[in-house]
């Protein structure tokens, strides 16, 4: 009986981990278009410009304009971007590299 309820268990736990691995990526059939802004002054030396990013929000991307970072020693910013696949379009989040 042990045997049993352990394998079920481990069951759930993988399935559980498949399918948060699966939360996050949301596919539209058009790729949003970017807003235009214009970048605020750089507020102190060294600063490095974040270009905006999409995130889902109820239902949709909604954009979240870019922003003034400080530089992380030994890192990259590298942009997010839009993939196209057979599904149609998701946004890969920018990050550290």
């Amino acid at each position: 009986m042990k045997t049993v309820s352990k394998f079920g268990l481990m069951i759930a736990l993988a399935g559980s981990l498949f399918m948060s691995a699966c939360a996050g990526s949301y596919y539209v059939t058009a790729q949003p278009v970017e807003p235009v802004y214009e970048r605020p002054a750089v507020p102190y030396a060294g600063a490095i410009w974040i270009d905006g990013e999409w995130t889902w929000s109820g239902g949709n991307y909604v954009y979240v304009r870019g922003h003034w970072d400080r530089p992380r020693n030994g890192r990259t910013w590298v942009r997010g971007s839009w993939e196209h696949g057979n599904r149609g379009y998701r946004w890969h989040r920018g990050h550290w590299q």
